[in-house]
């Protein structure tokens, strides 16, 4: 099993950027592959980006040239650079990851754009 702690959510203007982080417990991160899903008031939670365990990487069409998911196996984080904010953009942001069957998320980070 693997624990997930998200950060570097906050407020932004439009066209502003953030981090965020997903660090991670446990022996076989390297065997998960990670995603950010984000959920707004009202709506479903939605795939933002994925990147599996050899680096490949998905994105949703709407934050597509704009967002970033990287992970880096040797500090078991996941990271998700967001730039360009739009306030659509704003949601609840958890991160992900599975393996085999089973599925594991972070108790998630608030990410608010406004002026």
């Amino acid at each position: 099993q693997v624990q997930l702690v998200e950060s570097g959510g906050g407020l932004v203007q439009p066209g502003g950027s953030l981090r965020l982080t997903c660090a991670t417990s446990g022996s076989r991160f390297s065997t998960y592959d990670m995603g950010w899903h984000r959920q707004a008031p009202g709506e479903q939670r939605e795939l933002v980006a994925q990147i599996t365990t050899r680096g490949i990487t998905h994105y949703a069409d709407s934050v597509k040239g704009r967002f970033t998911i990287s992970r880096d196996n040797a500090k078991s984080a996941v990271y998700l650079q967001m730039n360009s904010l739009k306030p659509e953009d704003t949601a609840v942001y958890y991160c992900k990851a599975a393996r085999l069957v089973y599925y594991y998320w972070g108790q998630g980070t608030q990410v608010t754009v406004s002026s």
